[in-house]
């Protein structure tokens, strides 16, 4: 099971104490308190892994480590280690104590970000020597460190999304793309969590289907509407054994306008799917009807090589940007 929502807490090391110590092997008894450690800090690093928030699931508090306390003879304490927690690209990390988010959109240590600052060390009694005081006993005790709650909420970072109501063949193609392995069947809410493919160099992703009010948590609800808001480019699917393409395609674009209305903004492509299973009469007069919404609105069919030669051609021009005619995929007016 994917785990794509999650809440944790997180806590920074704390400092360490200073020490207080006096050198008793020279002439004067000077100080010689070793400041203390400082505490790790708490960073959140981007993986592909998509599973990666399945770490999360049941454990639910990460400490960093403490600073170490300072010691004699000038020995300051060792630093706490910092704690790196791995989320896949793509996860918003939501700090419920300040309200601020953090995006993790990119992978690798280069692009870690901090999520809670270590306390500092307190000082030593060696730093506080001076001219009238040369025997100080004063130290610092160590700073503790931010600790805050976290929602870690992952949002597929995908070329494209593949959109509609249940059963419109959304899996089903992109197992033929992909050979990403979705589940298929001939029942509603097959897909019950989001899945990725790539072709070449686009990554597909295919959200579970939509229903009239999605957008205020009907059938799968709102869990995965938020997983189109990070997609480039928008493909609505459109069962051709639909009574009404059209109103369905309505009902797609008020669910994602519901919630949130820059979805509607986002290029897209129309779709009319399963044109192997109704009669070409029929087909013909569907199709007219998407082609009054998008005059470039297609007819596919896994079953057959031309209009999945015509699917491939489509991302092709999109995974090779503009065609040379000055063409692209269209963003709605709608």
């Amino acid at each position: 099971m994917l785990i794509d929502d999650v809440t944790i807490r997180i806590s920074a090391g704390k400092g360490g104490k200073g020490a207080v110590s006096f050198n008793k092997n020279l002439m004067s008894l000077g100080p010689a308190g070793g400041s203390g450690g400082k505490g790790g800090s708490v960073y959140a690093e981007g993986v592909s892994d998509l599973s990666a928030l399945g770490q999360f699931r049941y454990k639910k508090e990460f400490p960093a480590e403490d600073g170490m306390e300072g010691r004699g003879q000038f020995r300051d304490g060792r630093d706490g280690k910092d704690l790196i927690l791995k989320v896949p690209v793509g996860t918003v990390a939501h700090n419920l104590s300040t309200g601020n988010d953090i995006e993790i959109d990119r992978t690798g240590a280069d692009a870690r970000v901090l999520l809670a600052k270590g306390g500092n060390g307190g000082k030593g009694n060696f730093l506080f020597r001076s001219s009238r005081n040369t025997s100080p006993t004063q130290f610092q005790p160590g700073l503790p460190g931010e600790s805050f709650e976290f929602r870690l909420e992952l949002k597929f970072i995908a070329d494209i999304g593949f959109v509609g109501l249940p059963n419109v063949g959304k899996s089903s193609l992109l197992n033929e793309l992909t050979n990403a392995g979705s589940k298929v069947a001939n029942y509603s809410f097959t897909t019950l969590e989001p899945h990725l493919g790539v072709y070449y160099g686009l990554i597909l992703a295919d959200i579970p289907g939509l229903i009239e009010g999605s957008s205020s948590g009907k059938g799968l609800g709102i869990k995965f509407l938020r997983h189109i808001e990070r997609t480039r480019i928008l493909f609505h699917f459109i069962s051709a054994e639909s009574e009404s393409p059209a109103g369905d395609y309505k009902t797609i674009r008020k669910e994602l306008g519901a919630y949130n209305r820059t979805l509607l903004k986002k290029p897209e492509r129309l779709f009319l799917t399963k044109a192997d299973a109704v009669e070409p009469a029929a087909l013909k007069k569907k199709l007219a009807a998407l082609r009054r919404i998008d005059r470039s609105a297609i007819a596919i069919s896994i079953l057959d090589d031309a209009s999945m030669d015509a699917m491939k051609r489509i991302l092709n021009v999109i995974e090779n940007g503009p065609r040379k005619d000055g063409g692209t995929v269209r963003a709605s007016k709608r």
